[in-house]
């Protein structure tokens, strides 16, 4: 059979921040999930640069016998680090503080 090209959304509610309350229609991955983070850019009204709105996904519920995810819902995340990588086990901390730009890797 040949894929529909259907977009699916879930209904996601938000928490904490200037979207409390609020329940937004979220598109889902091809895992039926939908992303761990959120940005919402809110332009600034001087006509600077916008600010990033972050919320991280987190479980609403869990099921009594398996433990698993009942669905998910966004908490607001006030540090909204936008730069997150994965953390591979082989990966090195990063320390931005103590690098210059030019030092490389060794």
């Amino acid at each position: 059979m040949a894929d529909t090209g259907a977009v699916k959304s879930e209904d996601t509610p938000f928490e904490g921040g200037p979207m409390d309350g609020r329940v937004l229609p979220v598109l889902v991955g091809i895992t039926g999930n939908p992303p761990k983070t959120y940005r919402i850019p809110v332009p600034d009204a001087a006509g600077g640069p916008p600010t990033v709105l972050v919320y991280r996904r987190v479980p609403r519920g869990h099921s009594r016998r398996l433990g698993l995810p009942r669905g998910w819902k966004y908490e607001f995340d006030p540090e909204g680090e936008t730069g997150r990588r994965p953390r591979w086990p082989w990966s090195k901390p990063d320390t931005g503080a103590s690098r210059k730009p030019g030092d490389t890797e060794e």
